[in-house]
Order: C-alpha cells, then sequence, then structure tokens
C-alpha cells in the first residue's frame, strides 16, 4: 500500500495498549493503518460505544488530514496548491489553516529551522513523495535552486481568510507537523463520541487524554535513542519524537540525515541524534520537535529554554549518549 505522507520517522515506543490482566471490560483497543504508518487507541468505553463506531470515528479524522496535507496524494489539498499558478490565492480549510498558522509561528520563532515550503528540499535530498531516486547527493547547482524556492514568507498566509498566494515555485511539505496534528484531531473526535480517557498513537506521536480505569495515568516508554528509553506518564498531554536515527541516505560512505535544516539546504551534521517534546498539543510537539532537531544541542536546549519547551535531547557522545533537559522537561516527569 502507498503510504500517504513521506515517513519523516517514526519513533519507537511501547505504550500501555498492552493489556494487563487486571485492565476491566470497559478498557479497549483499536488499531490500524495510515499515512504510510500506524495509528493505535486505548481507551475506556464505560458506555461501551460500539468499536465500529469509534474505529469508524477515528478514521475520518485521519482521513481528513490526508485529503487536505498529504504530498502522496495528488488531489490533496496541498498537491493542487503545490501545482497551482503563479499569483494565484487559495483559501484553506479549517485544518489545514491551523496546522500551516503552527508551522508560520514556529518558523517565525526559530528563524527558520522549520519552514513549510521545504518541499523542494525534501525531494532533492531524496525524500518524500516526489523525492529524486537517485541516492547520489545533489550538485550545487540543484541545491542552489532549490534554495530559491524555500522562504515561509512568500506564501503571505492571511489568518483573516485562512488564504495563502502560491507566488511561483513553491512546494508545502508539512510531515513534520501533520501526523501529531492528526493526532489531535483524532482525540477532539473521541471526545465528540463522549470518549475521556484514552491514548491515541499515529507513527509514534501520542497523546494521552484524561487516565486509565482506576484513576492512574497513562504510561508511555519513549525509546529516544539506540539503548536509550524513558519512561512517562502521559497526563492531558501529548509527545513527540524527532530525529536521524530512522531515515537515512547512504552514498559512497556518506550518510546524510532526513532531517533537513531549511536555512542553508543540508542535511543536519551536529551531534543531536533525538529529540523528545511535551506539549499539550501534538501539533505544537511535532513541530517543535523538528524545530530542535534542527537547532542542535546548545542551539536547542537554548531554544527550549527561552520558550519553556519541556525537551529531551540525546546527543551522541563518542561511543555512548550524553542526555540533555530542558528545566521545562524535568519539571514534567518530576
Amino acid at each position: 500500500m502507498r503510504p500517504s505522507f513521506a515517513i519523516r520517522r517514526a519513533a519507537g515506543y511501547a505504550n500501555a495498549a498492552v493489556p494487563r490482566r487486571a485492565d476491566p471490560a470497559s478498557l479497549q483497543q483499536l488499531a490500524g493503518r495510515t499515512m504510510g504508518t500506524t495509528w493505535s487507541l486505548r481507551f475506556d468505553n464505560p458506555l461501551l460505544t460500539p468499536l465500529d463506531t469509534v474505529r469508524a470515528s477515528a478514521e475520518l479524522a485521519l482521513k481528513r488530514v490526508i485529503a487536505q496535507m498529504s504530498t502522496w496524494e495528488s488531489d490533496s489539498d496541498i498537491s493542487r496548491f503545490n501545482r497551482a499558478a503563479a499569483g494565484s490565492r487559495h483559501a484553506l480549510a479549517p485544518e489545514f489553516a491551523e496546522v500551516l498558522a503552527c508551522a508560520l509561528q514556529w518558523a517565525a520563532e526559530s528563524g527558520g529551522a522549520i519552514d513549510p515550503t521545504v518541499g523542494p528540499l525534501v525531494a532533492l535530498w531524496g525524500f518524500g513523495a516526489h523525492a529524486n531516486a537517485s541516492p547520489l547527493p545533489p550538485s550545487p547547482a540543484d541545491l542552489a535552486a532549490a534554495r530559491l524556492r524555500i522562504d515561509w514568507q512568500r506564501i503571505a498566509f492571511e489568518p483573516a481568510t485562512n488564504s495563502i498566494l502560491q507566488p511561483g515555485g513553491v512546494s508545502l511539505d508539512l510531515s513534520g507537523i501533520a501526523k501529531g496534528f492528526a493526532v489531535d484531531r483524532v482525540a477532539a473526535e473521541l471526545q465528540t463520541l463522549g470518549l475521556g480517557n484514552f491514548l491515541v498513537e499515529v507513527g509514534g506521536e501520542l497523546r494521552g487524554v484524561g487516565v486509565r480505569p482506576g484513576g492512574q495515568p497513562w504510561q508511555v516508554q519513549i525509546d529516544a535513542a539506540s539503548g536509550v528509553t524513558t519512561r512517562l506518564a502521559l497526563s492531558d498531554m501529548a509527545i513527540a519524537t524527532s530525529g536521524d536515527r530512522w531515515h537515512l541516505r547512504r552514498h559512497e560512505g556518506r550518510n546524510w540525515s532526513h532531517t533537513l535544516d531549511p536555512r542553508c539546504g543540508e542535511p543536519t551534521r551536529h551531534a543531536l541524534e533525538a529529540v523528545t517534546v511535551l506539549h499539550r498539543q501534538c501539533m505544537h510537539a511535532d513541530a517543535l520537535a523538528t524545530v530542535l532537531a534542527v537547532l542542535g544541542p546548545d542551539d536547542g536546549l537554548a531554544f527550549a529554554q527561552r520558550y519553556g519547551i519541556a525537551a529531551l535531547l540525546v546527543c551522541r557522545e563518542g561511543a555512548g549518549h550524553r542526555m540533555l533537559t530542558s528545566d521545562a522537561w524535568a519539571t514534567q516527569v518530576a
């Protein structure tokens, strides 16, 4: 099955979806495939809402995100915008506008460490729906040409009308944030059904709402880096992980990360292997994990401190790892 999104990463995790002998019958689970990866749900269902109803609600939310923001679908909203004529202005669906506004917010705050117009770079370096199939690094000329098309300010987003400009040559790619948003949308749909206690996951991004039966918080274990695991309670919080250990391109002994720095057009080369971010909204956790993964250990930690972001940064150091945590992370997991 063709994936609906380029898989930016699949953070390893072991969550509370594994049933325990003491779990009541009301604690149920569902799972499926979406966006080239998997989704799962563990939820307390005291009123025994039919599982088909819950599944349909979750899958409807996921399909809406795909229909609007998947570059793998030629008829999606984002694909149509990317093909649109120069000078055309496009009204966005509310969900699309919300995701784009979040990406633009953190683009402005981070000096472009995340950039929704990064599509040409994603393809040029061999990732994404329209990537060059060759594993060769791009030529300096091709890289320079692609960089001319990267600038989040060119799309002239107007919040009042939820519209953007196609100035010509702009190719949006929201894979650094859309999975997190999909988690939030599934959560909202479940709450509409009257479910108030659940753990939802899409491609390794998770959000815990409420508590398990018995009042204990949802527990998740994050495989943040090779041999580095962290277990924590996820109580009305979301978590997202980004890093360079999951998807690499290789050519003649050179490896390059799928984490691309829009500011220079190159894959990141710092010692940061993985970043995990906690936030109330998975959309923001996802976007911020991307920002910090691009900024690297020092600038990333400084950014997290400045904005009160709960972040765990795992750095390569010799044959092992060094872990850095923001003050907000220490507060959240204490």
